[in-house]
């Protein structure tokens, strides 16, 4: 849905808790298409280095009470209950609060269900709205939203989604939102695991890695992802963007799902029991793509860094 033609730029004003990598570059997105944006974050100079993108700084969660729209990107379910429900969160005073709340956080069902009711019991609608890419998908214009909670208040807010990237998809009332983010997260793990068997299957048969996944992209199998995880895969590039920890819960989230909905998920097993063994191997803190090297130990292949250009497909993108 894009309604941002029927919208006045700057007519909603916006609050935005958590100026992290990825809040700060959504908040910045919003304000550089001319909505009034507000932000605090815990450490202040985080949300002060937005300024120069039009944002305006709050000097506590209190400045951002009877704003209209108030987005949370945090890290944990407890700090959004922290700055939600907490002794100085945005809705401490009963007779303050915003008109409604967008959550893009990660965080379960459980908890975002909690917050739901903490908004109702205020009489602040509440939208559950994670978002699938990272701070650079942010900056290139990709990013996608999945939204859950009452459709009015989806309908009246979708303009300001536009701006974030490409739009958001409304899939239902309640938490169908954070379903469908795991369900995302699931199959993220699942072409991974695919795409570092079948890269180390060429390179053992002597391909090289940036010629095999070139082909790759721009064949029928190709995709978007796959285009912007090849440079990981090319030179050996675990700056994390995700880690094997954080993926191992997602899986943990959607087997726990297809369990209580009786849904048989054999692939997905397979490939989490490779996640696991990526978090076993103790390299917790690099990204997700080393399940790649994990398959080339497996395949008694040596990998080594490619020299070779491999575009991302979101560079010319984040240039602009």
């Amino acid at each position: 849905m894009n309604t941002t033609d029927a919208h006045t730029p700057g007519s909603l004003r916006v609050g935005w808790i958590g100026a992290g990598r990825m809040g700060a570059a959504m908040a910045s997105r919003l304000a550089r298409a001319g909505e009034d944006v507000t932000v605090w974050n815990r450490t202040r100079a985080k949300a002060e280095a937005l300024t120069e993108h039009g944002c305006a700084v709050a000097d506590t969660i209190a400045d951002l009470r009877g704003l209209d729209v108030v987005f949370t990107m945090v890290s944990t379910p407890a700090d959004l209950e922290q700055v939600l429900t907490g002794p100085d969160g945005l809705l401490a005073d009963p007779d303050r609060v915003p008109g409604c709340v967008v959550d893009c956080s990660t965080v379960s069902t459980e908890s975002s269900a909690a917050m739901r009711a903490a908004c109702d019991e205020r009489g602040v609608a509440f939208l559950a709205s994670p978002v699938s890419g990272n701070g650079k998908v942010v900056r290139a214009g990709g990013l996608s939203l999945v939204v859950s909670g009452p459709e009015e208040t989806y309908e009246r807010v979708a303009p300001l989604l536009d701006h974030l990237g490409k739009g958001a998809t409304y899939v239902g009332e309640g938490e169908l939102a954070r379903l469908a983010k795991i369900c995302h997260n699931v199959m993220l793990g699942v072409v991974t695991q695919n795409l570092a068997e079948i890269t180390v299957l060429a390179e053992k048969g002597g391909m090289s890695r940036s010629a095999f996944l070139e082909f790759l992209n721009k064949s029928v199998m190709g995709s978007v992802f796959t285009t912007y995880k090849s440079p990981a895969f090319v030179h050996l590039d675990y700056t994390p963007t995700f880690t094997p920890i954080l993926l191992r819960k997602d899986f943990d989230l959607g087997f726990a799902a297809a369990h209580e909905l009786d849904v048989p998920m054999p692939v997905a097993a397979a490939a989490a029991a490779a996640v696991q063994g990526t978090v076993s191997s103790g390299r917790v803190e690099e990204d997700f793509a080393i399940l790649l090297d994990q398959q080339a130990l497996l395949s008694g292949l040596t990998l080594k860094p490619e020299d070779a250009f491999v575009d991302d497909g979101l560079s010319a993108a984040d240039e602009a």
